[in-house]
């Protein structure tokens, strides 16, 4: 499969998606941010979320109603399938096929990596939809170093708008009519981890493909999408030149200008804007990247998602036995606090998500299993919870 120009379609419609609400970038993205799997049925099934307005490029507006699609009803199996993918339409040796063993076979390694560290296996809870799709969730709780820890894998068919595949390629498309549904292909791995140590920190990832279909004569357009990123407490250089170090080591493999790119894109985007301040010390983060060959941004991502347990569980073992105060617990629970905050409010696949009645234990699975907040709480002058502070206000390059 050549490069498709698309997706966010000409480089000059980058500005446009950018400038587009929550809910219609997270329209586009096909919410695989998280694991919601949406499916379309009939008008009839369907349900309607509130009228958007996409600004156009040359600043004109146009209102529409984004119709979410129907939830088809989840099928849950004890053995899944080798393969998530509709069986007899999609050549395992596509792309789609390809990326799909690329997650699956990170959700097992990844797993294994930390049940090794923790002891504890995760549960598993695994469904299948009649209409090709469906999903894994994994999740570890009260374990003896994580609190909880979750790893998602999804494949999802699905079908969108006219208006927002317009949106997507930046331009009309001739005989495209605004009652038309354009199908789409859709798979991601997303995973969240909250140690209970408070020196340890927590991580996220996630890891997707998305494509729409050739379709009454209208071309596919295609995209990945990714990133890790890691939500300490406390600020300890050492962890953070590891864990940067990880993926910069990465991204200077593939393309020198990945690596500052994505790290100030993986800061502005985890940024909690009503606080001006930053979930966490960064990572890298991209979307959309269909600028080259295919073939090299898997490459890439599949280099990314292998190295998550490289890039944190050094990190977690090196602290999970340090003693700790019941004000680093607090203080913990504060920060866990500014995750739920984001995550509800920002994250385009949480709010989607919740928008859209996707299946609500994958999609809130990222939050802590505790969190606290204070009025008003602003730590002391030359504190290590203020040196935090700083960093999170304040983005730092470790490597």
């Amino acid at each position: 499969m050549g490069p498709i120009k698309g997706v966010v379609g000409p480089r000059v419609f980058l500005t446009t998606y950018r400038n587009l609400s929550s809910i219609q970038r997270s329209y586009i993205n096909i919410i695989m941010l998280k694991t919601t799997t949406v499916q379309h049925k009939s008008a009839a099934a369907s349900r309607a979320v509130p009228t958007a307005v996409f600004k156009h490029k040359a600043a004109q507006r146009a209102s529409w109603r984004v119709s979410a699609a129907a939830i088809e009803k989840e099928d849950y199996v004890d053995k899944v399938p080798d393969s998530l993918l509709r069986e007899g339409i999609d050549d395992p040796n596509s792309m789609r096929g390809r990326f799909e063993r690329v997650i699956r076979d990170a959700q097992d390694s990844i797993c294994a990596a930390i049940s090794e560290v923790d002891g504890q296996p995760f549960h598993q809870d695994a469904w299948t939809r009649a209409g090709g799709g469906g999903g894994i969730t994994r999740v570890l709780k009260d374990g003896n170093v994580w609190e909880k820890a979750g790893v998602n894998v999804s494949v999802v068919y699905g079908s969108m708008p006219a208006e927002a595949y317009r949106a997507a390629i930046g331009h009309d498309v001739k005989d495209l009519k605004d009652a038309d549904r354009v199908p789409f292909f859709a798979a991601g791995i997303s995973s969240v981890m909250h140690p209970w140590n408070p020196h340890c920190p927590t991580m996220h990832f996630n890891y997707r493909y998305f494509e729409t279909d050739d379709w009454n004569g209208i071309p596919g357009q295609w995209w990945f999408g990714g990133g890790t990123d890691i939500t300490p407490s406390y600020v300890v250089e050492e962890d953070m030149k590891h864990f940067h170090g990880t993926y910069k080591d990465i991204c200077d493999k593939h393309d020198p200008e990945f690596y500052p790119k994505f790290k100030a894109w993986c800061d502005e985007y985890f940024t909690i804007k009503h606080r001006q301040e930053m979930r966490g010390l960064g990572g890298i983060f991209f979307d959309d990247l269909n600028d080259r060959d295919p073939e090299k941004i898997l490459a890439f991502s599949t280099e990314c998602v292998n190295n998550v347990a490289n890039a944190y569980v050094p990190i977690v073992k090196k602290h999970m036995n340090d003693p700790y105060t019941e004000e680093e617990k607090a203080w913990q629970q504060l920060r866990r606090g500014r995750y739920v905050e984001f995550n509800l409010v920002y994250d385009r696949g949480t709010t989607f998500g919740l928008k859209t009645g996707g299946r609500i234990e994958s999609i809130l699975m990222s939050l802590p299993k505790t969190a606290g907040w204070e009025y008003d709480h602003t730590p002391a002058p030359g504190t290590p919870e203020a040196e935090f502070m700083d960093a999170c206000k304040n983005p730092r390059n470790w490597v």
